[in-house]
């Protein structure tokens, strides 16, 4: 992990950096062929940051051209196993080199407090990228139980191109989590970075081709959605899309593929994550420590965020206080000073958006108490925001905000925090406090989610798969072993081995 520096020690290597504005299609950068740009947005200040290239249909023509060029010639998609961990250890070390540089990028673009991306996001894109390159040269194929007479293959292989559709609010994070998986396998991998933020992404990509990745295997294609993400979806010879983001977009990856060559999708979405609390949980000051981590993490723009606590009513106006206690320590405020907890939302828009979330729920009759306003100034930054009161028919217990509020919602006993916690289109992670072992388990198969954590929160880590129910998501998941199924086809080769018409030599 990188030593934290202080803010002018980050300010001076933001004022240093080459901000890239290319996309990176084949092994070099290259401006959209229309010419056009859009712009980003630094969110501490709503000031420009940089022009970005707009990639339309010809340039994603030519970009799976490429892709498929590379995965046709075997370059990456044949080489030895061992080799192509190799290239990819050569990644991480270059990332780590270089860890100081994407930490600032990904800041300055997204928003996100400095301490974050050095302490957490970088540390684990490096992590997830070696575990999965470690991965490739001892994962092995099957054997079917045919007999004597037969012999039964059953082989992986790499699909060809693969397209990874990525969400701000962990760029490089979420990256790794795709291409990790999905390079490892042998693939061509075209990554669509999210409007908001491109950049950490296109230095990873220049990286790459230090590393020894062959041009054309991976490439990175920036614009918005509507025009990019939709002629990815629709280009007939992508095999698979692996995207994460809202369920609205997920559900256009589907009609996409339906439209054109069927491709494999794989969808990780939206979320309205409980946070049940029993009135037998212990020690509630580190309870409200995990409370406060869950809802507030990363500015509450996170699709595992807690962003409902559901709580015991005799339990629940302690717990209540508590949380409001720990919740000082989250403090909100300029992301390149690594004492902020909490930097700023990554853009103008959805800065209103969750305004206008917070201003429904008063409206509606919860009580706020803590938070509830803007921070004055030119950036975009909301404060922890709590409320009290709040029924399960709420807009803000109901939709999910993907910001710092927190809606509190009693209940009577544990039946009934099972039965408003499944209440719900969505159903991605839970977190339970409960010291009543049998009950913890009962509940956890009960509970609708993708991940349920216990007595913590937690997503679980690189080994556990990671994926939802319902409106969260489908079609595969993300980390542990499971990734690098999603971006493989499943062959049987079958060998008749019956001795009819062999030699009678051989006997």
């Amino acid at each position: 992990m990188s030593k934290l520096l202080t803010t002018a020690e980050y300010e001076a290597i933001a004022g240093g950096l080459i901000l890239p504005s290319s996309a990176f299609i084949n092994g070099k950068f290259a401006r959209g062929k229309a010419g056009k740009t859009f712009q980003t947005i630094n969110p501490a200040n709503g000031q420009v940051l940089n022009e970005i290239a707009i990639c339309a249909e010809a340039d994603v023509d030519l970009a799976v051209a490429k892709a498929r060029q590379a995965f046709d010639s075997g370059a990456w998609s044949k080489m030895h196993p061992t080799d192509r961990k190799h290239v990819m250890i050569k990644l991480v070390k270059l990332i780590k080199r270089h860890e100081r540089e994407l930490a600032v990028l990904e800041s300055l673009e997204s928003g996100k407090p400095i301490r974050d991306c050095v302490e957490i996001d970088i540390p684990e894109t490096m992590h997830c990228l070696s575990w999965h390159a470690e991965a490739i040269d001892k994962l092995y194929d099957q054997v079917s139980p045919s007999g004597n007479d037969a012999l039964g293959l059953i082989v992986r292989e790499p699909m060809g191109v693969v397209a990874c559709v990525l969400p701000w609010n962990f760029p490089l994070m979420m990256a790794a989590w795709k291409i990790g998986p999905a390079l490892a396998s042998g693939n061509s991998v075209i990554v669509k970075p999210a409007e908001q933020t491109n950049m950490s992404m296109l230095k990873l990509a220049e990286l790459s081709l230090e590393a020894g990745v062959p041009p054309g295997v991976l490439s990175v294609l920036t614009g918005p959605g509507e025009i990019t993400g939709k002629a990815i979806g629709l280009h007939p010879d992508i095999n698979a899309v692996s995207f994460t983001g809202s369920t609205e977009i997920g559900r256009e990856f589907l009609k996409y593929s339906a439209n054109s060559n069927l491709k494999r999708i794989v969808l990780e979405c939206g979320g309205k994550n409980p946070c049940i609390v029993l009135a037998d949980a212990e020690n509630l000051d580190a309870v409200a420590s995990q409370v406060a981590n869950a809802v507030f993490w990363n500015m509450g723009q996170n699709c595992t965020s807690n962003s409902r606590l559901i709580v015991e009513s005799s339990i629940k106006d302690e717990l209540l206080a508590r949380v409001i206690d720990k919740t000082s320590d989250w403090r909100t405020g300029y992301p390149l000073d690594p004492a902020n907890r909490l930097g700023a939302m990554v853009s103008k828009e959805h800065f209103g958006n969750v305004l206008n979330y917070i201003a429904k729920g008063k409206k509606d009759g919860a009580n706020t108490v803590l938070g509830g306003e803007a921070i004055n100034g030119d950036g975009y930054y909301i404060p922890p925001t709590i409320f009290d009161g709040v029924t399960p028919k709420m807009t803000i217990a109901k939709e999910e905000i993907f910001g710092p509020v927190l809606s509190v919602i009693e209940v009577a006993n544990a039946a009934e925090a099972v039965a408003v916690a499944n209440d719900t289109p969505y159903g991605l992670q839970v977190s339970l406090f409960t010291t009543h072992v049998k009950r913890a388990h009962r509940m956890a198969r009960q509970l609708q989610a993708g991940t349920v954590s216990v007595n913590c929160y937690s997503e679980g880590d690189i080994t556990t798969p990671f994926g939802g129910y319902k409106q969260s998501g489908f079609g595969g998941r993300d980390n542990s072993l499971q990734a690098h199924d999603q971006y493989c086809e499943t062959k049987t080769i079958w060998f008749d081995l019956s001795d009819d018409d062999i030699d009678e030599t051989l006997d």
